[in-house]
């Protein structure tokens, strides 16, 4: 009889992983692709300058729905047309959409990026900026949920 244990690999290291110096050059590269939301929030609510545009890409509809306060709204397919008239070319810019399981987020930043624009993609979208309890606006006003605990701590920093 054959001991499978021995040669059946663990599923996670079935690819081994990447040398330290590799995985460090990725990581340090997925950071300068994208932003966090709470890391936006906190940057947006420090006052002054932020020193980034945020860009909703959403519809018209979606944008009434709600939308972070003080984004500019611009759906990807006005950016190659109306960007320059919205966004300063020498300002980063933060692009978001619904959340995890919409890329319209990375399409408005690839199409930001042909244009010349300095961009990353908030993680998480609108979903988790609401899910982390912070304030957006809608259509009737301003609004803010209890932050959900499954996404934000419930006291304190995530320490992260």
């Amino acid at each position: 009889m054959v001991d499978m244990s021995a040669t059946t690999v663990n599923p996670v290291l079935r690819v081994a992983p990447a040398a330290p110096a590799e995985a460090a050059a990725h990581f340090r590269a997925s950071l300068a692709f994208h932003a966090d939301v709470s890391d936006v929030a906190a940057a947006l609510a420090a006052g002054g300058d932020p020193g980034f545009a945020v860009l909703d890409s959403r519809s018209t509809e979606s944008w009434g729905q709600g939308h972070i306060p003080g984004a500019v709204h611009l759906p990807t397919a006005l950016i190659p047309e109306q960007a320059a008239q919205l966004l300063d070319r020498d300002r980063p810019v933060v692009t978001y959409c619904w959340g995890p399981g919409c890329n319209g987020g990375t399409r408005a930043a690839l199409a930001l990026a042909e244009l010349g624009y300095q961009v990353k993609e908030m993680l998480g979208g609108f979903e988790y900026w609401v899910r982390e309890g912070f304030e957006f606006e809608a259509w009737q006003g301003r609004e803010r949920r209890a932050a959900d605990p499954l996404t934000a701590p419930v006291a304190g920093d995530c320490g992260c």
